[in-house]
């Protein structure tokens, strides 16, 4: 594995074997996000402190200045705790959708839609889910004032109190007719397994900031995928008071991707933080057909390659149009994608974006398109190019598998970026040749 595919796309087993990679691209200008490759799916595993203190304990080791670190919760927490918090989160933005069709908003854009506070209470009560004066403390117990309307991002403020209630909240299931538990209370040890998690994220943050590194969450399964979020938005609203230090990530094949974007932009813009994201088209796609076909729900990836394309380039259009305007907004472009790297430096000239900001940045994967990252390094804009990084996975080589194992679905088209490549270097072997000059740099 390690003279083949691990030593590919891994870079190491620990943060010593991985330095002289890191000193080598950052003599090009290629600064690193450093990644301990360590995640579950849905099984449990034996040990699961020990994952957090290696995480903090390997963060920032030969890290480049200006790099990331970047995590995986399913490292940090239980999968089945995040699954079941997923659950209760999908329920909760489901029923406000409900609400809102109701109403007669369907269709609208979802940060658009507002239900009228008296009517809600009306259906509230109608439905037997809480009576009219329940609901009433709901909304006068949470900070939204007096206002006669309710958007998704209230709503959403109101399940932190909601979880905690003893009586369960039962709606009606539109497609079997019977009542089921809105939410479920959580257990002690859920409530723990969520305090837990969150105090790991805590550590983990304050050691970036330690380091000088910023902290990206990897994007992972959708059935996790709500719960990440969540929780990264919660270590957000803490750590990126006066910069984005904590970098949330965002999957374009996802069907709802534009809508969680602007979802947490507009969240960030009503409670004064900087918004941080990595923006990528997704890895797990074999894995949640296969999941949406056999438990019976909605495929949620976009249908063609070209309708993800499309979503990758909206929702990066709408961060950087936030950064023309506001600039409390950083955004990682990772993409192997040569036409969405080029739509990015387009977009970023015509909107007065300039790369000594530091506010878009360029990533791809260890082992993946050089012919991108190092052109990138070194456009000259004075003293150095884009911003653009490497993301550096390293561990041992068991730890890596799941990592490995959808490097090599990707690659299945590996040929064809291969020949690409082959060509780009037989190019440029004939053009040193003919200059004089075949060792330079």
């Amino acid at each position: 594995m390690k003279m083949t595919f691990y030593g590919q796309f891994v870079a190491g087993e620990d943060q010593e074997a991985i330095k002289p990679l890191l000193r080598r691209n950052q003599a090009f200008g290629v600064g690193a996000v450093l990644d301990y490759s360590v995640e579950e799916d849905l099984r449990e595993r034996r040990d699961g402190r020990s994952r957090t203190s290696a995480a903090e304990k390997e963060m920032g080791g030969g890290s480049s200045e200006d790099g990331f670190s970047a995590i995986k919760l399913t490292a940090l927490a239980r999968p089945q705790f995040l699954v079941r918090f997923s659950e209760v989160l999908v329920k909760w933005r489901r029923f406000f959708l409900q609400m809102a069709a109701e109403q007669g908003q369907a269709g609208q854009a979802v940060l658009e839609m507002k239900l009228e506070v008296e009517k809600l209470q009306e259906t509230l009560a109608n439905l037997s889910i809480v009576t009219k004066a329940e609901s009433q403390e709901w909304f006068m117990g949470e900070s939204l004032g007096t206002s006669s309307t309710v958007d998704l991002l209230d709503w959403n403020s109101l399940l932190d109190s909601r979880t905690k209630i003893s009586k369960p909240l039962l709606i009606p299931n539109r497609q079997t007719g019977q009542l089921e538990p809105l939410l479920s209370r959580f257990s002690e040890e859920e409530d723990l397994q969520m305090k837990r998690v969150l105090q790991r994220m805590d550590v983990l943050a304050k050691r970036a900031m330690e380091k000088g590194v910023r902290l990206m969450v990897d994007a992972e399964q959708s059935y996790f995928q709500p719960a990440i979020s969540r929780l990264t938005v919660e270590t957000q609203r803490r750590f990126n008071r006066n910069q984005a230090i904590i970098f949330n990530t965002y999957q374009c094949y996802l069907r709802e991707a534009y809508d969680n974007v602007t979802g947490d932009m507009e969240l960030s813009r009503r409670e004064g933080w900087h918004f941080g994201t990595k923006l990528v088209r997704g890895a797990y796609m074999e894995q949640e057909r296969e999941r949406a076909a056999q438990l019976g729900y909605e495929d949620p990836i976009n249908p063609t390659y070209e309708k993800t394309n499309e979503m990758y380039h909206r929702c990066l259009d709408y961060v950087l149009e936030e950064i023309k305007h506001r600039r409390k907004a950083s955004v990682m472009v990772a993409s192997h994608n040569e036409d969405t790297v080029k739509f990015t430096l387009r977009r970023m000239m015509e909107l007065g974006i300039h790369p000594s900001e530091k506010k878009v940045c360029f990533g791809q994967l260890l082992g993946m398109c050089d012919q991108i990252t190092f052109p990138l390094a070194s456009i000259p804009l004075g003293q150095a190019g884009f911003p653009v990084y490497k993301y550096v996975p390293y561990g041992p080589v068991n730890e890596v598998l799941p990592y490995l194992s959808r490097r090599a679905q990707e690659n299945r088209g590996f040929m064809q970026r291969a020949n690409r490549e082959r060509d780009l270097l037989w190019k440029e072997v004939k053009r040193r040749l003919l200059a004089g000059n075949l060792f330079s740099h």
